[in-house]
């Protein structure tokens, strides 16, 4: 039986002065979640369930070398979910989760670590509360400890559908990840074991000789496995946004000659003219850029790509779409819906608003049903109604954590 360490035996007083690193392992494929893609990269509030979790990491330990360990043909996948939250080159993961983790930690071995803490990145929801007890056990001696909640349903034991008898779940914990080892044990653990198929880096300390100890886990620290886990992480997600705010943005290009084109939200539409700008000249992305910005009170597109700055020059503007995106990933926030209309005569907008609405829903990596484009004209009014150029007005809707206030 596992030792049980009580949360007031596992409190950190001061920062651990040991070197400390956190892999989290990404290799699997699973699916039963749905979505056809990993459940690591699958989105949630739009964002990959890795990036969340890459994150919850990096508040909780700061000053933690994080190596993520990922299947060979996800790299373009990590690439998107850990952009600017991964700091280290991932390595490649094996055939079992067991092999993956001994080749996470080989690529750790230069490092000369002290602790490794071992977590499975489909928990995004891990904080501070439950990495500082695994730690706090660490820095006392322990050598392997793992995070529990009790298990509270009754058991049964089946055979088919058929209970065979009860099983008494006293002292029975859930394990959770993060899992947390001496460096050097749990490697020379995982290759004294490596022909041994288990099924977490506890049951590999414990197949090689040790002693595991538990401390207190969360409720809210469960691993996203199937589409009803997804809804409710959702959920936790909406109910911690619970600051929403909306921002509005317009922006004006006039016309000119010597093209066969212009850029309306992400699409290429042929026309008989181009619209004049620093950069594409993308009306509709532009004020969507600034309807962002303003929602999260973070300037304008301007004060971030001044036209006085040559890199700009003719630059797709879905890299100003995008760069919003991220400052409104960065504080922990989602977007909840856009709205874009455009006011021209001309080119005609309602042959292109599927694909316009589809191409900004993937630029932000949120549900095209969450994205309007709408058209008007002046009726023959003002600068557009002479053609002279197009208008466009946006809006934006972001949730944001309150401790950003």
């Amino acid at each position: 039986m596992p030792e049980v360490m009580t949360k007031s035996q596992t409190q950190i007083t001061q920062p651990s002065q040991h070197k400390i690193a956190v892999l989290i392992v990404a290799a699997g494929r699973g699916v039963r979640a749905g979505g056809g893609l990993p459940k690591q990269y699958r989105k949630l509030a739009g964002r990959p369930v890795l990036g969340h979790t890459l994150k919850a990491v990096r508040d909780a330990c700061p000053s933690a070398i994080i190596q993520c360990v990922i299947h060979p043909d996800d790299r373009e996948l990590f690439n998107e979910a850990a952009q600017g939250l991964a700091e280290r080159e991932p390595v490649h993961g094996g055939k079992s989760r067991q092999e993956s983790v001994m080749l996470g930690l080989r690529a750790l071995e230069t490092e000369k670590l002290d602790f490794v803490l071992v977590h499975d990145a489909a928990r995004p929801f891990a904080d501070a509360a439950i990495f500082e007890p695994v730690l706090a056990a660490l820095e006392q001696g322990h050598k392997a400890v793992v995070p529990g909640v009790a298990v509270v349903d009754t058991l049964k034991k089946t055979e088919g559908h058929r209970v065979t008898h009860t099983v008494d779940r006293s002292g029975l914990v859930a394990v959770q990840t993060p899992q947390g080892f001496p460096f050097a044990e749990l490697l020379a653990a995982h290759a004294k074991v490596y022909d041994q198929e288990l099924t977490d880096d506890a049951a590999v300390m414990e197949a090689a000789g040790h002693s595991v100890t538990t401390v207190p886990g969360a409720e809210n620290n469960f691993k996203l496995t199937t589409a009803a886990d997804f809804t409710k992480a959702e959920h936790m997600l909406m109910m911690a946004q619970a600051d929403v705010r909306t921002g509005m943005g317009y922006d004006v290009h006039r016309f000119e000659d010597g093209r066969d084109h212009v850029w309306l939200c992400g699409v290429k539409i042929p026309f008989n003219k181009g619209l004049k700008g620093h950069s594409d000249a993308d009306v509709g992305l532009h004020a969507l850029t600034d309807a962002i910005l303003a929602a999260i009170v973070d300037g304008d597109i301007g004060q971030h790509f001044p036209p006085s700055d040559n890199q700009w020059r003719g630059a797709p503007s879905d890299v100003f779409l995008t760069f919003a995106r991220d400052r409104v990933l960065a504080k922990g926030g989602s977007i909840a819906h856009v709205s874009v209309c455009l006011i021209c005569e001309r080119p005609k907008i309602g042959p292109h608003n599927g694909p316009m609405r589809a191409r900004i829903a993937e630029l932000l990596g949120i549900g095209i049903e969450r994205v309007s484009v709408q058209a008007t004209t002046t009726e023959r009014l003002g600068f557009t109604g002479r053609e002279e150029g197009i208008a466009a007005q946006a809006t934006a809707t972001v949730r944001l954590p309150f401790k950003d206030i």
